[in-house]
């Protein structure tokens, strides 16, 4: 609905524009209420109502099945996993002429204005748009009244990031530029939901707007400002990118359906043991007994031997079905994630081939990630030197590869072709080298062993083919 030529002071006083909302918006609003309950887990998961319900079941017999059935989170296992392999290497950062910036340490040391620093803050962005599929990032400035430079730094007034999730905001447009990328030119962000009504802020290149919509009554406009920077500080972080812009695709969007389905079994579970551990005893009004252990039962001289009291027991055969199905789902989570080599919880046999092609699966996943962190930390920087009133000229460098192996097979591997009597120093040592390399982690102490291993005189490794050659020679006579 948002129009660029209309006058934005009478839209934003206009409550049917203030209320309008992106027809993706609405698409996704309720994939994201279940990708983050299904993240979070505890009472949030519980309270979203996803376990089935029976027919004819009453709300407390619900309520109570909900409070017996445990949570088998893998949307957080799996958020968790592809956070530690993207930041177990920092990424590489060149500021360029923004290393002289005095305001760069107070930036990195506390991003946020909140004691966050910047590695943690990148860290917990990408982990939610891993939930969501994106977040948006606003690299702002606070106002102030110096006059100099020397006055802002005095004040620790610099630029600081906000993180905000897709489900707060409401409404976004793109317009391509004259150089064909597509820039940003509006976006409302709601800021807070109080009892009375809600607060938004609408950016624009010219003004940015801080309007209150109540529930009832007018529009109350708090705020109107210049917008100094004249573009939106704004950038859309990915966690995969979609046919659509503005909204990403979430890690979850297989797996917490999976996840719901393991919940409702666990329930079926919880119920089969119950009921096979505690019957039902079935028995006429007028006999008086009780289903626990060593109970006594009265009942009427007169009453019908067709109607005698007894204990209604299901059968729990079923247990090892549902346990199964129960494993096969975490199977499929793990091949949608590419984590079957990573997530493991059992012995498994897989070729080396196999493990190879896995790895190599969850690789190029985690590489395209880094590639769409590297671009909004590259858009960051650029802001950042915006506000500042220079043109960022660094680089930043995510790594490409995270060097996914199964080192245990590895190092079978080469013990395997060590030992296979290759009559060459040069075939060992660099056999050697590999083994170093699988075994030892520091860089430095790597290329040390190293070091020492091509000093190594290769005397000794003749020596010892031709001593074997020797042995074998005296076995044959």
């Amino acid at each position: 609905m948002y129009i660029m030529n209309q006058n934005m002071d009478s839209l934003i006083r206009d409550k049917e524009f203030m209320e309008n909302r992106h027809d993706n918006y609405d698409l996704m609003i309720p994939r994201w209420n279940f990708y983050l309950r299904s993240y979070l887990g505890g009472d949030e998961y519980r309270s979203g109502g996803f376990l089935h319900e029976y027919a004819l079941e009453l709300d407390l017999e619900y309520q109570n099945r909900i409070n017996y059935t445990p949570i088998d989170n893998h949307c957080r296992n799996i958020i968790s996993i592809y956070s530690s392999f993207l930041f177990r290497v920092p990424p590489t950062r060149d500021y360029g002429t923004l290393n002289n910036d005095p305001s760069l340490e107070s930036f990195l040391s506390d991003a946020d204005l909140d004691g966050q620093n910047f590695n943690a803050f990148m860290k917990n962005a990408q982990t939610y748009a891993g939930v969501y599929g994106n977040v948006w990032l606003f690299v702002d400035k606070p106002e102030s009244n110096a006059q100099t430079r020397a006055e802002e730094l005095n004040q620790d007034i610099r630029p600081y990031l906000t993180m905000v999730t897709p489900d707060n905001v409401m409404d976004w447009h793109y317009v391509r530029a004259a150089s064909g990328r597509y820039v940003l030119d509006y976006i409302k962000v709601r800021e807070e939901i109080t009892s009375d009504g809600s607060y938004f802020r609408i950016w624009t290149p010219n003004e940015i707007s801080y309007v209150f919509v109540p529930e009832r009554g007018k529009i109350k406009v708090i705020e109107v400002k210049p917008n100094q920077l004249g573009t939106i500080p704004a950038i859309c972080l990915y966690n995969k990118r979609s046919p659509r812009q503005g909204v990403g695709i979430s890690d979850l969007t297989d797996v917490a359906l999976l996840q719901q389905s393991i919940y409702n079994e666990l329930s079926e579970m919880e119920q089969l043991i119950r009921l096979s551990n505690h019957p039902s005893l079935v028995k006429t009004q007028g006999v008086e007994a009780s289903a626990g252990a060593g109970a006594i039962v009265n009942m009427p001289d007169d009453l019908d031997s067709g109607l005698k009291p007894f204990l209604l027991q299901p059968s729990g055969s079923n247990l090892s079905e549902i346990r199964s199905s129960i494993e096969q789902k975490i199977e499929m989570i793990d091949r949608a994630t590419h984590m079957s080599g990573v997530r493991q919880t059992k012995t498994q046999v897989q070729s080396g081939i196999a493990l190879q092609t896995e790895f190599e699966n969850l690789n190029s996943t985690l590489s395209e990630k880094a590639d769409l962190l590297e671009n909004a930390e590259e858009h960051i920087w650029s802001l950042f030197a915006k506000w500042q009133g220079k043109a960022f000229d660094g680089e930043i460098d995510y790594p490409d590869s995270f060097n996914l192996r199964d080192y245990a097979s590895d190092l079978q591997y080469l013990q395997q072709a060590k030992a296979s009597g290759v009559r060459s120093s040069t075939f060992q040592k660099e056999i050697d080298k590999q083994i170093v390399d699988a075994v030892i982690d520091d860089d430095a102490v790597i290329k040390t062993i190293n070091d020492e291993i091509t000093a190594q005189t290769e005397v000794g490794v003749f020596e010892t083919a031709q001593t074997q050659a020797e042995v074998a020679e005296e076995d044959v006579e």
